[in-house]
């Protein structure tokens, strides 16, 4: 998976217009501080550090909530078939405004971002030549603080709510959901802690009325024992100006995600969820699955035909 090539052509034009070099370093800095997650030093302080993070991260955004939209769009039928109003919550640049413009028909984009010099990127990157959300609206927000003022078809918050300090999420989630007309979709790192943060999440939104959609098969309580946690992977395919932000050749990265999608009306998802990647052996698969009735194994041989097909083409994420 790959950023739209629209955008990837406003990034570098971006850089063209900044100093490579003073990008480059603010990149290591912007990186450091990310992984360590140190909430009260982790601003972005100008525009050559908003471009770093950009170039770094923003493709591993954007992997992961396509990733992570396309599984709960599945769960939605019939009600994709209107075009969908979109608000994107802490929205950085913008990455997961693109990657929902590339699963669904938009009616309006509304992106709501409290750091100006992230705002002001992510705005100039949606007006470059070919892009399809031109017509994005952007608005400062300072999520705690100040009521959202918005509701939206599907709202998307990606990688926000795990930043949010714990005695305040309860409220973020109340003002998330308050806004959602259809679907609400929360991406956060793929660890431990960003499942228990969802985990929590999933049960303050069921409480509210809210009907999970995706990764779960049913709205129980979570059949995973103490100690592992419900995640996913998404393969990034890495271009130049990706590795000169990484200092890293590799010419992939594999970005590690957990999410929650709730909607207003309950979906349709039929299946289990592939939770780890399944093993292949000789003329059988083995599946690890979370069903409707808790956690299971499935083997499937090559006798079985079709069922055998689709299991040999399931991978970790996929319903089967």
């Amino acid at each position: 998976m790959e950023l739209p090539m629209t955008l990837q052509a406003a990034l570098a034009e971006q850089l063209d217009s900044a100093q490579q070099a003073e990008v480059l370093s603010a990149a290591g800095e912007v990186s450091r501080r990310y992984r360590a997650r140190e909430k009260k030093s982790f601003q972005i302080r100008n525009r050559a550090e908003a471009l770093a993070y950009a170039l770094a991260r923003m493709p591993a955004t954007y992997g992961a909530v396509c990733r992570a939209l396309r599984y709960s769009l599945e769960g939605l039928g019939g009600l994709t078939q209107a075009p969908l109003s979109l608000l994107d919550v802490g929205a950085g640049t913008g990455a997961a405004a693109w990657a929902a413009a590339g699963l669904a028909e938009l009616s309006s984009v509304t992106c709501l971002e409290y750091a100006d010099e992230m705002r002001k990127l992510g705005e100039s990157l949606m007006h470059g030549e070919g892009s399809p959300l031109k017509q994005a609206e952007w608005s400062r927000l300072e999520l705690v603080s100040q009521p959202i003022g918005k509701r939206a078809d599907l709202v998307v918050a990606s990688y926000v709510v795990n930043e949010i300090r714990e005695e305040d999420r309860g409220k973020v989630l109340a003002k998330l959901w308050e806004a959602t007309g259809k679907l609400l979709l929360l991406v956060e790192p793929g660890t431990p802690e960003g499942f228990r943060v969802l985990k929590e999440a999933r049960s303050r939104l069921l409480e509210s009325g809210a009907h999970v959609l995706a990764p779960c098969p049913q709205e129980g309580p979570c059949p995973l024992p103490d100690g592992d946690w419900c995640h996913f992977v998404c393969r990034i395919q890495r271009t130049r100006l990706h590795k000169l932000a990484k200092e890293g050749e590799a010419p992939f990265e594999d970005e590690k995600f957990s999410y929650l999608a709730v909607s207003r009306e309950k979906g349709n998802l039929c299946g289990a969820r592939v939770l780890r990647h399944p093993y292949r052996g000789k003329g059988y698969v083995r599946l690890e699955l979370c069903s409707k009735e808790g956690l299971k194994q499935q083997t499937v041989s090559k006798r079985e035909g079709p069922l055998y097909k689709a299991a040999k083409k399931a991978v970790c994420g996929d319903l089967f």
